[in-house]
């Protein structure tokens, strides 16, 4: 099964109307929390294991390298530099990666195992939140005294945990048989009697 990924970016001040193709096209397919107070989410997502911090240029190099979650510190960026580095994310991302943008006014979730169709949740939301969601979708390792709650409005279906494990027994049942069709001689094929 291929490996899941995560890409956090990270700005001071974004908006997903700022204008740029790659934010229309993020702004499309993205669940944003409407209640969201802000915090450190780059500090809780530095403590989880085999996270790696890169620039926007970056992210395509640092998930080929096996990175699990990587982290982009954007700062004071202006709008263009915001536009360009979700650009470069949704280039580096694939169908089994999660891409999330966080700012002290938006936090907004793109990609796998995202409900597209609502758009934006209601439920309160904050930056210890963040980490615990993504670890829950991205099977990422999470620390001992993390504090935050899953936000289950974000995504596609809250059983997907189960889902998956159902997806793959099913797929192993179906090698299963494969493999026994095909354990047989090449004489037993073929019976010309």
């Amino acid at each position: 099964m291929a490996e899941k990924k995560v890409i956090v970016l990270l700005a001071d001040q974004a908006s997903l109307d700022a204008g740029g193709d790659a934010l229309k096209k993020f702004k499309k397919k993205a669940v944003v929390a409407a209640n969201y107070t802000a915090g450190d989410v780059a500090g809780e997502a530095r403590r989880v294991p085999g996270a790696v911090t890169a620039g926007p240029d970056g992210v395509a190099k640092a998930l080929e390298d096996g990175a699990a979650l990587v982290l982009v510190e954007m700062g004071d960026a202006a709008p263009e530099a915001v536009n360009a580095a979700v650009a470069a994310a949704l280039e580096a991302a694939d169908r089994r990666t999660l891409v999330v943008l966080a700012a002290n006014n938006l936090l907004a979730f793109y990609g796998l195992g995202i409900n597209t169709k609502i758009g934006s949740i209601e439920r309160a939301a904050c930056a210890r939140d963040v980490v615990p969601t993504l670890a829950h979708i991205a099977d990422l390792p999470l620390a001992d005294d993390a504090t935050g709650a899953i936000l289950y409005q974000v995504l596609k279906e809250t059983n997907l945990k189960l889902t998956e494990l159902g997806k793959l027994k099913e797929a192993l049942s179906r090698m299963e048989a494969a493999l026994q069709r095909d354990n047989r001689e090449p004489w037993d094929k073929h019976d010309c009697a």
